[in-house]
This record gives C-alpha cells, sequence and structure tokens, in this order.
C-alpha cells in the first residue's frame, strides 16, 4: 500500500520518469485515461495521483490515489489515498479513504470505505494501520480461485 502511494508522490524514491532508469516492462495497449463532466460539484478530476490508461473519471474527485489500468470510477464519488487494481468499476456517490480495492471489483453505488472503520472491519479485511483490503469475495461477487493467505496483521472480519 505505502509503496504504490509512494508512487504519487511529488520526488518519490522509485521515479518511474526516470530516463537513466527505464523499467521495461508489457504495457497493455489501451486508450488514454478519461476525465469527463465539466460542472459544478461534478467535475472528474485527480489531483496527486496516477491515473492508468483506459480508466475513465466520471465527476469523481481523486486525490493521493494509485489507479490501475481500465478503472472507471462513477459520478459524485470521493476517492483518498487509495490503490485501486485493474478493471474495477466504482459505483456512483462513493467514497474510498485509505483502502485497497482488489482487481475485478464491483463496488456498488454509495459504497463507503474508510469512514468508519467499526463497519469496515465487519466487512472487509482492516490492517493495523488502517487500510481496508476489498475483494470481490467480500463484495459477494464470487470466489476467487484460491484463497490466499492473509498477511500479518489483517483483522479478519
Amino acid at each position: 500500500y505505502e509503496a504504490n502511494l509512494e508512487l504519487t508522490h511529488v520526488h518519490p524514491e522509485l521515479n518511474l520518469y526516470d530516463a537513466e532508469w527505464p523499467i521495461w516492462t508489457y504495457q497493455e495497449h489501451v486508450p488514454p485515461a478519461k476525465f469527463v463532466l465539466d460542472e459544478d460539484g461534478r467535475r472528474g478530476h485527480a489531483v496527486g495521483s496516477m491515473v492508468s490508461g483506459g480508466c475513465i473519471i466520471s465527476g469523481s474527485i481523486i486525490r493521493s490515489s494509485l489507479l490501475f489500468t481500465n478503472v472507471i470510477v462513477g459520478q459524485h464519488s470521493y476517492m483518498e489515498g487509495s490503490v485501486v487494481m485493474p478493471d474495477v468499476h466504482i459505483g456512483a456517490n462513493c467514497l474510498l479513504r485509505r483502502c485497497v480495492i482488489e482487481q475485478g471489483c464491483r463496488i456498488p453505488d454509495g459504497t463507503r470505505v474508510g469512514a468508519d472503520i467499526d463497519e469496515d472491519r465487519r466487512r472487509f479485511f482492516v490492517t493495523r494501520n488502517s487500510v481496508v483490503l476489498v475483494t470481490p469475495e467480500m463484495l459477494d461477487q464470487g470466489a476467487l480461485l484460491q484463497r490466499r493467505p492473509v498477511p500479518d496483521g489483517i483483522a479478519m472480519p
């Protein structure tokens, strides 16, 4: 979580933009990120964040977060200090703070994560540092192919 969010800092220790130390990897061919809607109270934008190709931010605010490929964020949502893996759809009117959203999750409209830690512990995994892990399984969106061991410090709901 912290290593991913550090990439959004002005001068991260691992600078992905350092031409002297290129990172050679496969990059999926997707359209560029798109920020849509431009009305007061419904303007798609991201600040202090990294937003990958294929993402669509629709009238939502993204702060200090990292969005991997093909993430769609519905209107009137707010995200802060979060890491969102590829192919995630976040509904409208969601609040996501200090969370990691696993690949393939479909976050329903109005979902709140990171607003009430006691409620989060009932539904999700919560670390000692109050970072909330959300997986498709926890959202009743089908079991994962294989259950991974829970990292040390994760509180089970």
